[in-house]
């Protein structure tokens, strides 16, 4: 599998990208603004994602976008035995700037297969850097969901336990979600950035 390659834009882009990325059906409702180098490709603009809302990063994950002729194109992660039925282009490979243009109806984002966080992903347009650090959080609210809480209704039904002293799992899920949750709190300055190239590493040849 070929790594992705180097770009310099990475370090100091000359033009960026933002992005709104909500988690619909989240009360608190969970978003995020950030601005990623305008030649990131999907696989960079997911790392982003996922720190940013505060994933772990540890499920598959893919983006869906409906062109204009209402063809659904997947980027993600490719397997061979569902390429078939699922066709799926690499993220790696596949530049943001060939498929997105202010303006372009949402896309979705999709997280863990399993719970299916379905997140709307808009495109807000194109701006100059500034010479700072990129990709950057510029605001958002809510807290991220706990990992394997069981999608959208578990993450409910998971408030609804713990805001509950007297429910019968109350101490249990408070202890499973290390002790405290509070599904407010987010401070975008408390973001850090992973580096695409080293998650692609660890995802792809280490184990």
């Amino acid at each position: 599998m070929a790594q992705p390659k180097t770009r310099k834009s990475r370090s100091k882009p000359k033009s960026v990208g933002q992005f709104l990325v909500v988690l619909p059906r989240t009360d608190p409702l969970v978003w995020r603004r950030i601005l990623v180098p305008e030649a990131y490709s999907f696989w960079d603009l997911h790392v982003a994602i996922q720190d940013a809302m505060g994933w772990l990063d540890a499920h598959l994950h893919e983006f869906e976008i409906v062109d204009p002729s209402g063809r659904i194109e997947r980027i993600g992660i490719p397997y061979d035995d569902f390429d078939d039925v699922r066709p799926t282009a690499a993220g790696w490979e596949v530049p943001i700037s060939k498929v997105l243009v202010h303006g372009m109806g949402p896309m979705r984002y999709r997280y863990d297969f399993g719970d299916d966080w379905e997140h709307t992903l808009e495109f807000e347009g194109v701006e100059a850097a500034d010479g700072g650090r990129y990709p950057r959080c510029l605001t958002g609210a809510g807290a991220c969901p706990p990992e394997d809480v069981g999608g959208t209704r578990g993450y409910a039904d998971f408030l609804q336990i713990i805001r509950d002293p007297d429910h019968p799992e109350h101490e249990e899920a408070l202890a499973w979600a290390g002790g405290a949750f509070d599904p407010n709190a987010f401070d975008p300055a408390s973001v850090t950035f992973d580096d695409p190239r080293k998650r692609w590493r660890t995802a792809f040849q280490e184990g």
